[in-house]
């Protein structure tokens, strides 16, 4: 990709990397083979559905935290009628959540024992109608809080003080002693943030010491999402024994994955173009991309995304430096009136100049399904580089910011 001519793609656009998507969905296949788990994509990291087609023929089904993702995941991947499963999990449901996805959802996982008393009626009638005509009901269960977890910061530690998310081991403990565990079929965890399988292996201790009386009357077990198993110095060898051991040690237990990220890792970027470039001590190049709304997970973990610069007398991809190591140095910030709207300090060997392309890497996951029109400013473009060619998927109007408000 070094001489790809990057100005042919308008300005800002998400662009996804087709043969490092299939790159990614390679090694999930591999862990799925061999381990015996399934893997669904999360769509809360990863949604990018317009190329979902080899997501369909890899994976087993998606992870859903609402009705439309499960919407979209149904229509996109597939449900019961094409052996995918659609797992919904939400802290709360409401009753028109529910009967929205009776016709959806292969799981529907509960936060407390009283949604799952309030609903389970519901979901039996439905099943009822569902094995009359043969076909798989609706699988029931609980997410439980191991109270443990690695994940830094807080903002994203499910197993956070006073978290929400998650029946702790008392509360679980006094839910099966009032209302029992019959109709449940299963327990979901997720403790996990862009992790390997040695941080899994230390919080499945916890898995057996808080809830492992109650496994072996589960059909299934789900260890959720965060797991960065794409990732290049990823132990998939120890994922997969650790999936193998867990499974044996309960008769062959079915096992789900849940991970968004590791789907859409590394597999494409967020083009911007230099706007203008202001000086106040120091120069400061302002992007037509916004942290703030198109990057939010800049401003929020936070951290200063890996990026280079292309010229526009060149086609040759110039990395950054850091923060000051190149001899020309920039702060770059959005086009947004959030003074806070920074994406990070950068340097390069050559100066910057006003109509520049910047490629913000690893900008597919968590970005697109959590960006905004904050100050109206426009949603980038969709796109993708397939057989070394650009295609234009979605640009985005006037219109979807006003329906937005």
């Amino acid at each position: 990709m070094q001489h790809f001519n990057y100005f042919s793609i308008p300005s800002p656009c998400y662009v996804l990397e087709s043969s490092k998507l299939d790159s990614n969905l390679a090694i999930l296949e591999k862990v799925q083979k061999e381990s015996g788990a399934k893997i669904l994509l999360a769509l809360k990291g990863y949604a990018f559905w317009r190329r979902f087609h080899n997501v369909r023929q890899t994976l087993s089904g998606c992870a859903a935290s609402g009705i439309y993702e499960a919407r979209l995941g149904f229509e996109e991947i597939g449900g019961r009628e094409s052996q995918k499963e659609v797992c919904v999990f939400s802290p709360a449901f409401k009753p028109k959540e529910i009967a929205a996805l009776l016709p959806i959802a292969t799981h529907i996982i509960f936060n407390s024992f009283a949604q799952y008393q309030a609903f389970k009626p519901t979901i039996q009638e439905k099943n009822k109608q569902l094995q009359s005509l043969g076909l798989t009901p609706i699988s029931m269960g609980l997410r439980v809080n191991p109270l443990y977890s690695e994940v830094t910061p807080l903002i994203y530690n499910p197993c956070a003080p006073q978290s929400r998310l998650g029946i702790t081991p008392e509360a679980f403990a006094k839910g099966v002693e009032s209302y029992g565990l019959a109709g449940i079929d299963g327990l979901h965890f997720h403790t996990h943030c862009e992790q390997d399988s040695h941080a899994l292996e230390r919080t499945l201790a916890h898995i057996h010491k808080h809830f492992g009386a109650y496994i072996p009357q589960m059909r299934w077990i789900n260890f959720g999402g965060g797991h960065h198993i794409t990732r290049a110095d990823y132990d998939t060898t120890h994922l997969i024994a650790l999936l193998k051991d867990f499974r044996q040690k309960y008769d062959q237990i079915e096992v789900f994955l849940e991970p968004g990220e590791a789907v859409g890792w590394q597999c494409g970027f967020l083009l911007a173009e230099v706007v203008d470039i202001v000086e106040n001590d120091g120069s400061i190049a302002i992007l037509d991309v916004s942290a703030s709304a198109h990057m939010p997970d800049c401003l929020e973990m936070p951290y200063r995304p890996q990026c280079a610069k292309v010229s526009k007398d060149s086609s040759e991809l110039e990395q950054d430096l850091g923060e000051t190591q190149g001899a020309y140095r920039y702060r770059f910030g959005g086009p947004t009136c959030l003074s806070g709207d920074v994406i990070g300090d950068f340097s390069f060997n050559t100066p910057l100049c006003v109509g520049d392309r910047i490629l913000f890497f690893d900008m597919l996951h968590y970005t697109i399904v959590k960006n905004t029109t904050f100050n109206g400013v426009p949603l980038p473009s969709l796109g993708v580089i397939e057989n070394g060619a650009f295609t234009l998927l979605k640009s985005f109007t006037y219109t979807d910011y006003k329906e937005r408000n």
